[in-house]
């Protein structure tokens, strides 16, 4: 319970800052509609403003400009509806199909037609509007998605750099998670974990494609921003990070499979390979925090050295592993984690050449300087 305990209080502390600007957000565009245009029971303001905002983080003001007309849109669609049919069955089913099929199709997240499909929900079974159509509902969910707009960028013209800075722990943060639960599935030789690694694996694609997305988002904000367009340069080494990022993913995944082939195998994993899987781990949580740090100017020479240090590490456990002779899968782990440690190298910024040579020889190959 005490760890609990803890672990909320850490979790609170570092969305503090979302937490308050949702409500004020939420706050402002309900005094908005209700007490300065005088809106009667102006629900649409305050929940439009807390979907957007929860949507809209790391989006760029493009795609944030139509989720809030998405939103409003999806309502008016809704008011329509049930003002032109009444409250009924035939009038909830015909809203779902519309509000899910408009959202679906403009590629919303699921969470934001959860969101959306709930709120119409609420036009049909709790306010059906009553008398002659007034889009109130319609003018109160553009009230709070434009102040969430405007309190997202508030957020980010304070500091443009934190959003892209947060993806790229949660990035980085994902794939040593990743590495963690393929390792305690090989340690328990449980083919069952070891097969949702492998599912896992499958879909972190998604977690670079997030943080080119906030590079863009982030890029986008600070060519509006004359002051800040030095930081242009910093963008264009994350999207080099961001690639070799890729290639990362691709093989951790491949080290995802073979991992659930050793354990179908009934084969225990020697310690080696946990040692080797541990410290890659630690190697992307490291390349992580110099990404995350060489953006907010705190100096990543240390990360990045630790990064180097770790890899370099997990490549030599692999290379005495191999003296052992081990199983197939085994090999071919090894193989995966000399690959991954090449591109977290090159990630944090070393020579493509001589990253592959000083990790060539920690397996112990032959390299041209030999």
């Amino acid at each position: 319970m005490r760890d609990w305990g803890k672990a909320a209080v850490g979790r609170l502390r570092q969305a503090w800052v979302p937490v308050v600007e949702a409500a004020l957000a939420a706050t402002v565009a309900w005094l908005i509609a209700a007490r300065l245009i005088g809106h009667p029971d102006p629900f649409f303001a305050p929940s439009a403003a807390l979907i957007v905002l929860g949507e809209s983080r790391g989006q760029r003001v493009r795609q944030t400009i139509e989720l809030v007309l998405g939103v409003a849109g999806g309502v008016l669609v809704a008011d329509l509806v049930v003002h032109a049919l009444g409250p009924g069955t035939a009038t909830m089913l015909l809203v779902l199909l519309l509000t899910l099929g408009v959202t679906v199709a403009a590629g919303a997240s699921s969470t934001l037609v959860i969101q959306t499909t709930v709120s119409a929900l609420y036009l049909v079974v709790v306010a059906a509007p009553k008398g002659e159509f007034t889009p109130f509902r319609f003018v109160d969910a553009l009230i709070g998605g434009a102040v969430a707009l405007a309190a997202s960028q508030l957020v980010v013209a304070r500091d443009p750099l934190a959003p892209l800075v947060a993806e790229a722990r949660r990035t980085y943060a994902d794939l040593a998670d990743l590495l963690d639960r393929v390792n305690a599935a090989l340690d328990r030789c449980d083919a069952e974990a070891a097969q949702a690694a492998l599912d896992r694996a499958r879909e972190v694609d998604g977690c670079v494609e997030r943080l080119r997305s906030a590079v863009r988002a982030c890029a986008e904000t600070l060519r509006l921003r004359v002051r800040r367009r030095r930081h242009l340069g910093q963008l264009e080494q994350v999207e080099a990070t961001a690639r070799q990022l890729d290639y990362a993913v691709r093989n951790i995944r491949v080290l995802a499979r073979n991992g659930a082939t050793l354990t179908r195998l009934h084969t225990a994993a020697p310690p080696e390979l946990g040692a080797a899987i541990r410290s890659l781990a630690e190697a992307v949580r490291a390349a992580g925090a110099a990404l995350a740090t060489d953006l907010t100017g705190q100096g990543a020479d240390r990360h990045a050295g630790r990064a180097d240090e770790s890899a370099l590490e997990a490549v030599r456990i692999g290379a005495r592993l191999l003296e052992s002779g081990p199983p197939l899968p085994v090999v071919m782990i090894v193989g995966q984690i000399r690959a991954t440690a090449i591109d977290l190298l090159r990630g944090v910024g070393e020579d493509g050449a001589a990253v592959l040579d000083r990790v060539d020889e920690a397996l112990g190959l032959p390299t041209p300087a030999s």
